[in-house]
């Protein structure tokens, strides 16, 4: 363990919360995996959470489990209690328990703890979902758009007496602490905004009667599980919402909760239905400490800050800022469940990037969640690690899916070499880290690079493998076919023009100085290329409106790393049919959109292309009309082919092999498809 006086000195000074001893002051954050509410979710997450705290992490606090029936966002919630109003669940209670039980156990014998979030959906849960929709007032969310029924004013009693009960459960079953899901726009948000609060009794009004809901639910959870046992709570710091409150009651929330005995608070920022980003890429990193700074300097219980800390290094600096004593970073052990003994070793971590593809995209619609870089998160269960060959394997292709292949094969004992045409890893990643916001992709390619080589494979950079080539296929126990994709072409007249070009050669090479630019194809590396073309520095917080909690030390991380390559291009975007970006992730695409539209970016949807001519390309709308789109440089962004002509010369040899990424089927190819085609084949490759 390093000393203070390295440069991870204050992350790994141990800190108490409620009596409990923690390693380090990083917390694991909550995350909904979607595998709550299955019936094998007992021994999935107990897999899940067992690897974490083998790899060092200190306080996990597990996704939240819904205090009722009620109060589950969708099916795929677990259940703490068995009974919603008398109405049974289909899933036993001695089965819940015996899940949750696993879960407390998986930390034993680590330096880990972990606690269970209570959590209540309220308005935010989906129609489907196993219990009614319920919520202060009846007012539908944009996020589920159910309008709920509004809970008589002694039925919110019985919701504060579901959450004691399962925080007394979670101490009965062994979990080291709790903490209450009070944040993101759930159910005590729900009661605390004027918004979403529209009650005139005991449970609304004014702010008072407004927190009401909140304290007494801190109150019940002390007192069911009494002195010794660490409460936290999850708050808002931030709810970046139109009505938000003032930053009085924010504090004043604060206060009363530590009154009514919580032990620490964890700070969140947003709600899910906000306007303003907070935890995509484009969000600069540690943007929304201040929040979490100026609470820690009004309450004496430590406090937890977090959104868009995805490095070590990032949270070490944040610790140099009075009020804040621990930072929560969930996502990035989904892409490295290694991550603080990676840290204390000074190796190379699996950085989260921040996509949200395969993670949050996921999880609001109930899907299993995993992890693009690491497509194993979330699967433990189904791929075991540990050596169970010698054998001899080949990997073609250095591009998402060859790495991830190279990597498992290597963990599973394998002697494993990489060919890669070009002198880099990365594939089309090394065109992703350009684009402001996305800079860690770059991150992810320096980390694979580091683990192959930490692992043995060889690595031949700049060496192509063609039908001469036999003798390195030949004999080996299976091979890998991930050589990727190339821009495909299209039948435009002039295309062929000298000022056309594809997106890997604009990307490549760079547009020069073109003022003018028309990109053909509207999906997301249209997108990218359009948004790395116009962005220039701008202030996150001042284009969306967002006033700082007062003045705080801490805040440079506002504007993006990267300047992009703007200068004030004037840049179209066009696309025959669908939405522009309709392959970009759920809770991204408006994200980058945003950025597109505050860089000028024009797009149009609804055409056809007529030809493309020295002085720009000729299109028809819809209605008729012809407009001829002025640019100096066009550039072709409209779809891939897959390339792999050398499955046929793997046939002949009948090498067992597995085709993989965009080598396999480049239709709406996506990273997450390409590293998880890697994994599994590895595991089928080995057997």
């Amino acid at each position: 363990m390093p000393d203070p006086g390295t440069s991870l000195g204050h992350i790994f000074t141990p800190i108490e919360i409620g009596g409990l001893r923690l390693p380090h002051r990083i917390a694991m954050g909550s995350m909904h995996l979607c595998m709550e509410g299955r019936e094998d979710a007992g021994g999935r997450l107990a897999a899940f959470y067992r690897e974490r705290a083998e790899g060092g992490a200190g306080l996990i606090v597990t996704g939240g489990w819904a205090v009722s029936a009620a109060g589950a966002a969708d099916n795929s919630y677990g259940i703490l209690h068995s009974t919603d109003r008398g109405r049974p669940l289909a899933r036993p209670a001695g089965q819940r328990t015996t899940a949750l039980g696993q879960i407390a156990a998986s930390t034993a014998g680590t330096e880990a703890s972990i606690a269970l979030q209570l959590f209540h959906a309220g308005r935010y849960a989906l129609a489907d979902s196993p219990g009614e929709v319920v919520a202060p007032s009846a007012i539908a969310s944009r996020v589920s758009r159910v309008e709920p029924r509004a809970l008589g004013e002694e039925e919110v009693w019985e919701v504060v007496a579901e959450f004691a009960a399962g925080a007394a459960l979670a101490k009965e079953l062994g979990f080291a602490g709790v903490e209450v899901m009070g944040s993101e726009g759930y159910l005590v948000d729900q009661f605390l905004s004027p918004m979403t609060n529209r009650r005139d009794d005991s449970w609304g009004g004014d702010a008072d009667r407004r927190m009401r809901f909140g304290v007494e639910v801190a109150t019940a959870v002390r007192e069911a599980v009494g002195e010794g046992f660490p409460v936290l709570f999850r708050m808002t710091g931030a709810e970046l919402m139109p009505e938000s409150r003032p930053w009085e009651e924010v504090e004043a929330f604060a206060a009363a909760l530590v009154e009514a005995g919580v032990d620490a608070l964890n700070i969140g920022v947003g709600w899910h239905e906000s306007p303003v980003p907070t935890v995509q890429g484009a969000v600069p990193q540690g943007a929304f400490l201040p929040w979490a700074a100026r609470l820690g300097r009004v309450v004496e219980v430590p406090v937890v800050a977090g959104n868009r800390v995805n490095r070590l290094e990032t949270a070490e600096e944040i610790f140099a800022t009075e009020g804040v004593d621990m930072v929560s970073m969930s996502r990035p052990f989904l892409a490295d469940p290694r991550l603080i003994e990676r840290g204390r070793q000074g190796r190379s971590v699996n950085v989260c990037i921040s996509c949200d593809q395969a993670c949050i995209d996921r999880s609001i619609v109930g899907e299993h969640v995993s992890c693009l870089v690491n497509p194993r998160s979330g699967h433990e269960f189904d791929f075991p690690v540990g050596a169970r060959t010698k054998k001899r394997f080949v990997v073609i292709g250095g591009g998402p899916a060859g790495l991830e292949a190279a990597r498992a094969l290597a963990t599973l004992g394998g002697e494993v070499r990489l060919y890669e045409e070009r002198d880099e890893l990365g594939g089309q990643f090394r065109w992703a880290r350009q684009v402001p916001g996305k800079e860690d992709y770059g991150a992810t390619i320096s980390y694979f690079e580091s683990e192959l080589r930490r692992l043995g494979v060889h690595l031949h950079l700049g060496q192509a493998v063609g039908e001469d080539d036999a003798d390195l296929l030949a004999g080996c126990a299976g091979v890998v076919l991930a050589t990727g994709v190339h821009p495909r072409t299209v039948e435009i007249p002039g295309a062929s023009l000298p000022h056309v070009v594809d997106y890997a050669g604009a990307f490549e090479a760079g547009l020069g100085d073109a003022r003018t630019v028309a990109i053909v194809g509207g999906g997301g590396i249209g997108v990218d290329l359009a948004h790395l073309l116009t962005h220039e520095p701008d202030d996150l917080f001042a284009r969306y409106g967002v006033e700082l909690p007062g003045a705080v030390p801490f805040g440079p991380h506002r504007t993006n790393r990267n300047s992009g390559r703007g200068r004030g291009r004037a840049v179209t975007v066009m696309r025959r049919s669908g939405r522009i970006g309709s392959g970009i992730g759920r809770t991204t695409r408006w994200v980058w959109l945003d950025a597109l539209r505050h860089g000028g970016v024009r797009t149009l949807t609804g055409l056809s292309y007529r030809r493309i001519t020295p002085e720009g390309i000729e299109i028809e709308l819809e209605d008729g009309g012809i407009e001829t789109i002025a640019a100096e440089r066009v550039v072709i962004a409209a779809g891939q082919e897959r390339r792999d002509e050398l499955r046929p010369l793997l046939e002949r040899l009948e090498v067992p092999h597995r085709v993989v990424g965009g080598a396999l089927n480049p239709s709406e190819l996506n990273a997450v498809r390409a590293f998880g085609d890697g994994l599994r084949a590895a595991y089928a490759l080995v057997g």
